[in-house]
């Protein structure tokens, strides 16, 4: 597993771009297992979290090391004064290239854990972009205005164009390069193919917030990862348009 990053640290705050694979903080069903938190904390002492990301998502989640700094923080994303950008490579391309999607979201009361759109859900918007259009998938870049659970995956697959690996609400739980490749896939004699990538195509890349402290705005970005990024590779040579 890939270790954290962290992008920036100061007395208050520390920023750090999370790999895929681990959770922000312990979940209700698994307390005690390896998260985001229970890593840094050994060395940064108490962590207060703000927000966190699904644990198949990388990118960027903020904590604040004292109290003072974490009430400044939650108000500053309970008043959607924080910008916060995803990149997704999703299914199909996009029409139009920009669009709002402004849209209530719910838990489901069928499948736990599973959020919907419905009216009796709480506000959700998100505006999307095309940034790299391919064949049969796109790179987009989604700002979202609210922090509801799942809200890029739900929003994105409302509209057609689900993220490129997403069991819950996408085609494919793995992404395989003999996809896009067709009958020029040649994995030699005797081997299996195996997935080149098996998580979430989303990645937190953006980050906005005023100081709690000195009330400097700041950006923090983190850069797409490895296995984003080899896809990408792949789209290009391999799904690009004709």
């Amino acid at each position: 597993m890939n270790r954290p990053e962290i992008i920036y640290e100061d007395d208050h705050i520390i920023v750090v771009n999370k790999p895929a694979g681990i959770f922000t903080i312990g979940e209700r069903f698994n307390p005690t297992g390896e998260n985001l938190k229970s890593i840094l904390e050994p060395k940064y002492g108490k962590l207060f979290v703000v927000h966190r990301i699904d644990k198949d998502t990388s990118g960027l989640v903020i904590f604040a090391k004292d109290a003072e700094s974490h009430r400044d923080l939650s108000m500053q994303f309970e008043h959607r004064e924080v910008e916060k950008y995803y990149l997704a490579i999703v299914d199909g391309n996009p029409s139009p290239a920009e669009g709002e999607i402004d849209a209530p979201l719910a838990e489901s009361t069928v499948t736990r854990g599973k959020m919907l759109i419905h009216k009796r859900g709480k506000d959700a918007k998100s505006k999307y972009e095309i940034v790299e259009s391919f064949r049969d998938f796109s790179l987009v870049k989604v700002r979202i205005f609210t922090g509801r659970l799942h809200q890029v995956r739900v929003h994105m697959a409302s509209v057609g164009h689900p993220l490129m690996i997403d069991s819950l609400y996408g085609k494919r739980s793995e992404f395989y390069v003999s996809e896009i490749k067709g009958r020029k896939y040649n994995p030699g004699k005797y081997q299996d193919e195996k997935p080149m990538v098996d998580r979430l195509t989303l990645h937190a890349y953006r980050l906005s917030i005023t100081h709690p402290v000195t009330g400097e705005k700041m950006s923090f970005e983190a850069e797409l990862p490895k296995d984003m990024n080899a896809i990408l590779n792949q789209l290009r040579k391999w799904n690009m348009v004709k």
